[in-house]
């Protein structure tokens, strides 16, 4: 297939982002060009998210879009959560689709791409069994800052969720095969790796019989190059005492909690079959931030579930202000088909759950703004990602405080600043959620 040209539009999570890399890495294996053009491209592949409603949407309005550019033997592939929970749908409603592919065959993307070219029309979609390891293809994308998976799957039963439907049981990686990932991509140039699972608290279960992300953290802490680890999704009910420590004590570990806690009130945390209560919660986050000085927490919120009241969503508000989150994340909850809670009587009103979507946002932009304002005439570490769009002659970064993509920025004036390295930067200025500040 020499000289036919793939461009690959990927939607969703970050965990959707690394298996687009490793298709990729793939494809150019294979010999296949890729463009970030769809109209100049042979073959485009749309990997698709399905986690909620406006995610499926925007998939399948890209899809369409992309349909109606087709011409003459060009190729449409559809990949990703879409693919492996609506392969029959998909393939019946939209004749243009000329290929699926899901979520554990994504690695047989380039014998797809084959033969759909041979007029066949494939869907891949067996049960997904299906992770990386440190010997497959992948071409990131990501500059000095890049996303690990150190898992994939899941084995909750969140009654709003239905990833696991759609990306099977809970499987982990070797600590070995992590690590060496982590140094090859160290060995390229990235200053800081980002774990992430969709459970990372679980890291191990299935493989050691405990649990063993602390040890995990450890090994990586050993690789020379990186500079920064960065922690994602662990679960409140699985947080221990060794987790703790490691953020405590190794000095590569950013003192970044992300653990998402979708309530506060638990009824709605028994409802949503969460781990944990909120006594149990507000002892965590008391425990955490006393044993990890200067730690920084993200949380993650839904409104609007099934018999949450109006009273429910003002003690949430509460608790968000008490609590003071440095970076929260609002979603309004979606009815899953499949999912428990669909079925649930005492749905919320769709404009009560916008409603307090937004209410919660300014909320949690308020305590936001109050927090980020303690770092004006501080100090802080910064990693240099890229040239102000704006301003050509400054710099975007972020501090250890700040995930990639999701949180906020630095903007850094200085001098010959290069990227992936890490500056100190005294912060002159504080919004919402980003920063301005000068290199010392």
């Amino acid at each position: 297939m020499a000289n036919q040209r793939v461009s690959i539009v990927t939607l969703g999570c970050e965990k959707n982002a690394v298996d687009s890399e490793v298709m990729v890495g793939l494809m150019e294996q294979k010999g296949y060009t890729m463009t970030d053009d769809p109209e100049l491209a042979d073959v485009v592949i749309v990997n698709t998210c399905a986690f909620i409603d406006a995610a499926k949407q925007e998939s399948i309005d890209t899809i369409l879009r992309l349909a109606t550019e087709k011409h003459k033997g060009k190729k449409l592939l559809v990949a990703g959560c879409m693919a492996q929970r609506y392969a029959e749908e998909l393939l019946d409603e939209i004749p243009e689709i000329d290929g699926l592919v899901g979520t554990g065959e994504f690695p047989r993307i380039v014998e797809l791409i084959e033969r759909a070219k041979r007029g066949e029309r494939p869907r891949w979609t067996g049960n997904p069994v299906y992770i990386y390891d440190e010997f497959t293809p992948r071409k990131t994308v990501g500059g000095p800052s890049v996303y690990i998976k150190i898992a994939e799957g899941c084995d909750h039963k969140c009654t709003f969720c239905v990833i696991p439907q759609m990306r099977g049981s809970f499987r982990s990686r070797p600590i070995e095969s992590i690590v060496a990932e982590a140094r090859l991509l160290a060995a390229s140039g990235v200053r800081e790796v980002n774990l992430i699972a969709q459970d990372s608290t679980q890291y191990g279960l299935d493989l050691y019989g405990k649990r063993r992300l602390a040890d995990l953290l450890h090994a990586l802490n050993g690789v020379d190059e990186l500079q920064w680890i960065r922690l994602h999704y662990a679960y409140p009910g699985y947080f221990t005492d060794e987790l703790i420590e490691a953020f405590r004590v190794l000095p590569k570990v950013v003192k970044y909690v992300d653990m998402p806690l979708q309530h506060s009130e638990d009824h709605i945390l028994r409802s949503m079959q969460r781990p944990g209560r909120q006594r149990h919660i507000r002892e965590l986050i008391a425990k955490i931030r006393d044993r990890i000085p200067g730690v920084v927490l993200r949380s993650s919120f839904i409104v609007g579930f099934p018999g949450e009241t109006e009273e429910d969503f003002q003690n949430l508000k509460a608790f968000i202000e008490e609590i003071g989150f440095d970076h929260v994340g609002v979603f309004t909850y979606s009815a899953e088909e499949s999912s428990p809670a669909a079925n649930y009587a005492t749905q919320v009103d769709a404009k009560d759950k916008e409603r307090r979507a937004s209410e919660l946002m300014e909320t949690a932009r308020v305590v936001a703004a109050e927090r980020m304002a303690r770092y004006v005439g501080e100090i802080v570490p910064v990693l240099i990602e890229g040239h102000d769009v704006i301003d050509g002659s400054s710099y975007v970064g972020r501090t250890p405080f700040d995930a990639k993509e999701i949180d906020g920025v630095v903007y850094v004036t200085g001098v010959n600043l290069r990227i992936g390295s890490i500056v100190p930067v005294r912060i002159s200025h504080a919004f919402d959620f980003d920063l301005v500040g000068e290199a010392v």
